[in-house]
């Protein structure tokens, strides 16, 4: 007994067809593809789908997000990410979270996600000062019982704030700087120990759908010994290793400042640089840079709404691909970005890198941009023999699209119309590992209605908490403001600002 969907067109991504629509029935049996063929025909007691004006694609990887900003959707903007992080990521105050608003924001997340036809994140999650074991389960309870896969971290930061960014000592207090370095931050034994617990007692939950990454929130921000530990352990767990790289000018000129170069060259004489590993953002990268990425077989996780938004500039999308580095895309979190919807991601690399260099055949394709989305991201969370196809064999990890809308209306080029037309309001069902988990447009794993209900209840406490945090933190805008307007004019050796005279280069 399995699932058949019946003559539907479906985007494979598989090496053969790509993105180019073919018209196929797919039979899945427990969690896998078992057969994809024009004149298949459904076993005993299948649930058929009925693949007429339908699409079927693989399901979204998000390769780059923090379900814990869920919370604060749409309460900035305008600031660049160094001072954004003063507000989302709390310097000042006690931010940690009760084990219950962990799993209730996850939960959120998570059907957003799965309703947006994503099937897989990778969950960065930040806990401050750290996370413990109550909320770490949270997450993955939530996520096992509404049905997602997921990589699911325990970021780490193990330096003081004001150790991890250029010329800020000149700009704060000694009083504040004192504050902030007084906080107490784990040692490297201290995650190494925590995370091979996890990755023990966590790793593979779901029937492998859930998976354990560790995640150094970035070089400037985490020890030598702990980067380097946190790589190591990946690897012997086959996991991913999530680290976030050179996604302002800020942190060009923190290699320059505190490491007499770039991050990228830092990481990889450390040995830092792995195939298990991912940069989120790799925005501020030198040719150098994105061919030692390459060398090493690491990913890049790039977030095109989010760099938009935060101002961080704009990566290198035909440089990264032509020096043969795999690309993801991400989403970034819901306080950044301010949705989970891979779709609109999609759409925005397909766009904002035609507008970087006039010559058109360096432009993405819609193949490209939906390739990352899939299939690219699927490699940078160490996926790539699970999900990111329609492929016999393969997770049937799908998302199955109403045609008869308004986005496919007329009916062109259906894998363009995805790109282009499409913003997830199309999406009628969701499968993971061969489990129907949305039907009409709506999860149907968890009680939704019940789930909102419980953010209603909680929202004035967690709107106020956030509003204390907030009073607490922005006394120190000013300092970081000034530290971004140094570091922004300071000579770089790069430019990934559209227009800014004061970015100069070497």
């Amino acid at each position: 007994m399995g699932i058949f969907i019946r003559n539907a067109h479906v985007i494979t991504m598989d090496a053969s067809t790509g993105s180019e629509p073919i018209v196929r029935s797919i039979r899945i049996e427990n969690d896998v593809v078992t057969a994809i063929a024009a004149d298949l025909e459904p076993g005993d007691g299948d649930t058929i789908i009925d693949g007429r004006d339908r699409l079927v694609t693989p399901g979204f990887v998000n390769a780059h997000t923090h379900s814990w900003e869920t919370f604060y959707k749409g309460r900035y903007d305008n600031m660049p990410l160094e001072m954004w992080m003063a507000m989302a990521y709390p310097i000042l105050g006690d931010s940690r979270v009760e084990p219950d608003l962990v799993r209730l924001r996850s939960t959120l997340f998570a059907i957003e996600s799965l309703e947006a036809g994503v099937t897989t994140i990778v969950d960065d999650v930040l806990e401050n000062p750290t996370q413990d074991w109550a909320q770490l389960s949270a997450v993955f309870d939530a996520y096992e019982e509404i049905g997602i896969r997921a990589n699911i971290s325990g970021h780490v930061i193990s330096k003081p704030f004001v150790d991890t960014v250029p010329f800020i000592a000149d700009h704060l207090s000694p009083k504040v700087t004192a504050e902030i370095r007084s906080h107490p931050v784990p040692t490297t034994q201290e995650y190494l120990a925590f995370s091979r617990k996890a990755f023990e007692q966590y790793h593979g939950r779901g029937n492998g759908r859930l998976r354990y990454m560790v995640a150094p929130s970035a070089p400037q921000r985490c020890g030598a010994e702990l980067l380097v530990g946190a790589t190591q352990l990946a690897i012997e767990f086959d996991a991913e290793c999530h680290i976030h790289v050179l996604e302002t000018k800020t942190q060009l000129v923190t290699g320059t400042e505190m490491y007499g170069g770039s991050l990228v060259e830092y990481m990889g004489r450390i040995g830092a640089l792995s195939p298990n590993t991912t940069l989120a953002h790799g925005i501020w990268l030198t040719e150098d840079d994105m061919s030692m990425i390459a060398a090493a077989g690491t990913s890049i996780s790039h977030n095109p709404i989010s760099n938009l938004k935060l101002g961080s500039g704009i990566a290198p999308w035909h440089a990264l691909r032509t020096a043969g580095v795999n690309l993801g895309l991400g989403t970034d979190g819901c306080s950044s970005s301010d949705s989970p919807r891979m779709l609109d991601v999609v759409k925005a690399a397909a766009l904002l890198h035609k507008v970087t260099n006039p010559d058109f055949t360096t432009w993405p394709t819609v193949d490209a941009v939906l390739h990352a989305g899939t299939v690219g991201g699927a490699r940078s969370a160490l996926l790539q023999d699970t999900v990111g196809t329609v492929e016999v064999g393969m997770q049937a990890d799908l998302v199955i699209f109403d045609l008869d809308t308004m986005a496919f209306t007329p009916r062109q080029k259906l894998d363009r119309q995805l790109v282009y037309s499409e913003n997830g309001s199309s999406i009628d069902v969701v499968i993971v590992a061969g489990r129907i988990v949305v039907q009409g447009g709506r999860v149907t794993t968890v009680d939704r209605s019940a789930v909102l209900a419980e953010l209603a209840e909680r929202l004035d406490e967690i709107v106020a908490r956030q509003n204390a945090l907030d009073s607490l933190n922005k006394p120190l805008l000013d300092a970081l403001a000034a530290m971004y307007d140094r570091a922004v004019a300071t000579r770089g050796t790069v430019n990934r600002f559209s227009d800014d005279e004061r970015a100069w280069l070497v």
